[in-house]
């Protein structure tokens, strides 16, 4: 009589919500400035080649492939492994991953937040400039003005080290001194700055009460925050697209740099960014697929939620580049030397574009806010992940209670917050670009290609293709059997000798250090899980094999070996162990020498 395999699990109220909560999962902080970025540092319109092709090559097999392993389990990423129990280190590892980016993806998010606080006011805080560093900003004086205003300018402060070289924007030293106060090296990580920690607790407290139901509240809120940045961002980019210099950064943009194709770092950029944005290997997309009814159509969604995802990021350049070519014709300058990497494209071009617009506070008000519910929509799915997994993990302990669940989910939020306090300090951003680089480097390429290799060879695609045709009514279509057993783990290995190769050393020597220790520590579960889960069966692999036991039968020694065995009443041979493995029971044997000797 077989196990009934059907259990009781929440799904989605609508399967809208499952693909809104994907979109809103995948469509995050990082379609507004990493991949403009990417645009503009790799050749601009030429950029989308390699974008797409590995979108097509990397990205959809690989959304796919998580999804339908996902709602084929119907379990969360750390209890999913019945497939193979040796492999539920990979699980772990994915957890892990996510766990490490909810920590310090709500640092980001709680920033958003404090900005958007600040700009309800007539007087953006980022614009008057209060230092000396600022008071060549934008402008052009000769050596003998320059000499002057050392001690008599509008500040009414001595400014002795004043010189054009050092000059910087009101902008960036509202965020990089006045929001983070921040350090010139990760070496001096300085004081808690209380602001930004109150923001991060009150981001993750708006985390907890939005999932404390689980994803029938996760799911209901996917209609607002999946949806409205897009109204935002159009609102904005019809804004910015009147703006002087506006055409300048759209052919910018668009304008391809055919030079660039040829450099290998310009694909892999194409790679990793399709790969990250889609959170992919971080469990993510198993734990929201297992919410799914058994028979949903999989493959179709497959295709939907990175096509959107990629759109967005392409839509969302117009925005960047239209106010890249504002800023550009405002100072007169090229557009390549207005624009900055990472957050400081979010946080110091954009507030100082938003604040030379006519009613500078409305605009300010909307973008920060498209921006915290971006950041949001990304942040409640990995939440959830998190959440999902320790509760399918630990079913038996919480049982359906939903009061168990929600202090498990508070737990978790407070956890985030507490681990999240390094991340809230003065050199707190220095530390948050050394566990950014971390995480999303070797772990999230290995753990991926370690889960194609297990699903599609060591499971086999034979396998999975039947899985799939039992859920959806068709197999898989040839496109995703080239990519599942060939393509996509070829491409991944090929990211991972590329980045090995292209790594640099680090100063001082202990970030190197830690570095690696965030890498080893999810990765390792990898090895570990394989040898606990699998002790037994290595157990038993390793054992003699029957020709082996056999040889002893050849020695002179045999026959007395087992009349002494008989006399202590056993068999001759005792062929079964208490592990299951044949061996030899003998109790003693009788050497040439007449002496008793035990094996």
């Amino acid at each position: 009589m077989t196990a009934a395999v059907e259990e009781t699990r929440d799904v989605w109220g609508k399967q809208l919500e499952f693909i809104f909560t994907l979109v809103g999962y995948a469509v995050g902080l990082g379609n507004v400035w990493r991949f403009p970025y990417l645009c503009f540092k790799n050749g601009g319109g030429a950029f989308l080649i390699p974008y797409v092709v590995c979108l097509v090559l990397l990205g959809i097999p690989m959304f796919a492939l998580e999804c339908a392993f996902g709602q084929y389990g119907g379990k969360g990423p750390l209890s999913i492994w019945s497939i193979n129990p040796l492999f539920k280190g990979l699980g772990i590892s994915m957890v892990l991953i996510s766990a490490i980016i909810f920590i310090y993806y709500n640092v980001v998010i709680a920033q958003a937040v404090r900005f958007f606080v600040a700009s309800w006011t007539s007087d953006l805080p980022w614009l008057d400039c209060n230092s000396c560093d600022c008071l060549l900003y934008n402008t052009q004086y000769n050596r003998s003005e320059i000499e002057f205003m050392k001690y008599n300018n509008s500040l009414g402060v001595d400014c002795p080290n004043l010189t054009p070289n050092t000059s910087r924007s009101p902008s960036e030293i509202y965020y990089k001194d006045d929001i983070l106060d921040e350090t010139d090296s990760i070496k001096n990580i300085g004081d808690v700055r209380w602001e930004l920690l109150v923001c991060n607790l009150v981001v993750f407290l708006i985390v907890f009460l939005v999932l404390v139901k689980g994803i029938a509240s996760l799911g209901k809120m996917s209609y607002f925050t999946a949806t409205f940045p897009y109204i935002l961002l159009t609102v904005i980019l019809v804004r910015v697209a009147m703006l002087d210099g506006a055409r300048k950064g759209v052919e910018y943009y668009l304008k391809p740099d055919w030079d660039q194709l040829t450099k290998a770092s310009v694909w892999s950029d194409a790679a990793t960014q399709i790969f990250f944005s889609l959170s992919c290997c971080q469990g993510g997309l198993v734990a929201m697929a297992s919410y799914n009814k058994f028979d949903n159509n999989i493959l179709r969604d497959a295709f939907l939620v990175p096509i959107i995802n990629c759109l967005t990021s392409f839509y969302a350049g117009f925005v960047v580049f239209c106010t890249l070519g504002y800023m550009s014709d405002l100072k007169d300058v090229p557009i390549n030397n207005v624009t900055e990497q990472g957050t400081g494209l979010v946080f110091i071009v954009y507030p100082e574009a938003i604040g030379a617009m006519p009613v500078s506070t409305l605009w300010a008000v909307l973008f920060f806010f498209m921006l915290s519910v971006l950041g949001f929509s990304s942040q409640f799915s990995i939440a959830e992940t998190i959440m999902t997994a320790i509760a399918d993990e630990f079913r038996w302990f919480f049982g359906g209670s939903r009061a168990k669940e929600a202090v498990m989910r508070f737990i978790v939020v407070m956890l985030g917050f507490v681990l999240g306090i390094p991340l809230c300090t003065q050199g707190g951003q220095h530390l948050q670009t050394l566990v950014d680089e971390a995480v999303l480097g070797f772990p999230m390429l290995i753990v991926g290609f370690m889960e194609l290799i297990l699903i599609s060879h060591i499971y086999g695609y034979k396998k999975f293709a039947q899985d799939i045709k039992i859920m959806v009514g068709f197999s898989p279509f040839v496109y995703f059997k080239i990519a599942w057993v060939v393509v996509s783990p070829v491409v991944l290995l090929a990211l991972i000798v590329f980045k090995a190769y292209d790594m640099e050393d680090f100063d001082p020597a202990w970030e190197g250090l830690l570095y690696y220790l965030i890498i080893v520590f999810d990765l390792m579960w990898i090895p570990i899980g394989f040898l606990f889960f699998g002790r037994h069966a290595l157990k038993k692999a390793m054992a003699p094999q029957e020709y082996w036991r056999q040889r002893r039968r050849l020695g002179k020694n045999a026959q007395a070996m087992d009349a002494s065995h008989m006399e202590n009443g056993g068999s001759a041979v005792e062929m079964e162990s208490k592990d299951g493995v044949d061996s030899y029971d003998n109790k003693g044997y009788v050497s040439e020498e007449g002496a008793k000797t035990r094996i």
